[in-house]
């Protein structure tokens, strides 16, 4: 049906929408090994426009490096970092800023494009814009993270990288919904509330642990307690209380041990939702793809602890990364099945042997 020249399903509008996608999973991981490598304060600036641009001669490069020098990292951690040493982690920095610059080229035009022609589904132009203000916003947070180490810190604020981060993976789900949405169409099936609301609270579970994986990394926690199942021989860790309520952000042992409990927390819920969702036929193929769904929480969860008990090298702390972005994938499109199922499939009951 069409609303005042609108189309209510448009493939070209959600593959487009899927292409962002992928440009902001690629941008989560790089966005991580960006922070494994130390890079992320090495540009002390933030110019939207002209920080597209490198240092394009050897007084540019030099001066670029007296401002990292200024900042505590390089005098606490990096002294006597040599200028290639210092182009080593600015290029990191500078690709990661580039690429979230080239993600906004690719949403915004388009997107005024597909406005002009009318071929955005009526009902998802005000999510599209919604995208685009997350997207604009995500550009000022990243500053703001980047701002919390140039003066007092030699690294970035944990809870603001957990925002930063946060907000990425809250653009990436959008993102993948709305895709689906246009590719779909407009369907007024309605589920029984019961599995929407557990689907609703895997996918809100998954993206706790993702910000609590934030914390932890932010807080370099994955480099202590590298020991499993125990955390130096002990279950408890020793948390510094004395820090108050900034424990819960910043102390190493209790930001680590708060990822592990809810990680097991999540494998488990996700484990009995799948088996639920196969006994009671959840929809034709769900029960399926909730079995995709819970084996990529025990993949990441088996992943995490192989990450950690060799200290977070990059290659395997990437991998973390984007698993974590591949789990809350799935955790929004088996939320978007669900909530396209047809009720009477779920009056059946649970299977009979």
């Amino acid at each position: 049906m069409k609303r005042l020249g609108y189309r209510e399903q448009s493939r070209s509008v959600a593959i487009w929408l899927f292409v962002c996608a992928a440009m902001v999973f690629a941008m989560v991981v790089i966005g991580g090994i960006t922070r494994l490598t130390g890079s992320g304060l090495s540009i002390t600036e933030w110019k939207p426009i002209m920080g597209a641009l490198p240092p394009m001669n050897p007084a540019a490069w030099a001066e670029a490096f007296e401002k990292y020098k200024a900042i505590p990292q390089y005098a606490q951690v990096n002294a006597g970092m040599s200028l290639a040493e210092f182009q080593g982690i600015f290029w990191w920095e500078w690709a990661h800023r580039l690429f979230g610059r080239l993600i906004g080229v690719v949403f915004a035009v388009p997107f005024v494009v597909f406005l002009l022609t009318r071929k955005i589904p009526r009902r998802l132009v005000w999510r599209c814009f919604l995208l685009l203000a997350a997207g604009g916003l995500q550009g000022l947070i990243g500053w703001w993270m980047v701002s919390s180490g140039l003066s007092e810190r030699v690294d970035v604020a944990p809870e603001r990288l957990t925002v930063h981060l946060g907000l990425a993976l809250a653009i990436f789900a959008g993102l993948i919904w709305t895709g689906l949405e246009a590719w779909a169409g407009e369907e007024h099936s309605r589920s029984p509330a019961g599995w929407s609301r557990a689907a609703a609270i895997l996918l809100g579970a998954v993206f706790v642990q993702c910000l609590l994986g934030g914390l932890v990394a932010g807080a370099k926690a994955g480099f202590v307690y590298t020991d499993w199942p125990m955390m130096n021989g002990g279950f408890f860790p020793p948390v510094e209380w004395g820090k108050g309520a900034l424990a819960f952000l910043h102390d190493q042992a209790l930001v680590q041990f708060n990822h592990r409990i809810w990680g097991y927390l999540l494998v488990a819920f996700g484990t009995a939702y799948a088996i639920q969702g196969w006994r009671w036929r959840l929809a034709e193929g769900l029960g399926a793809f909730a079995f995709v769904a819970a084996g990529s929480l025990w993949l990441q969860a088996a992943l995490g602890v192989v990450t950690l008990i060799h200290a977070v090298p990059l290659w395997l702390g990437g991998l973390h990364q984007a698993g974590a972005a591949i789990v809350l994938m799935l955790a929004t499109v088996n939320l978007w099945l669900v909530r396209r199922s047809q009720p009477r499939l779920f009056m059946s009951g649970p299977r009979r042997r």
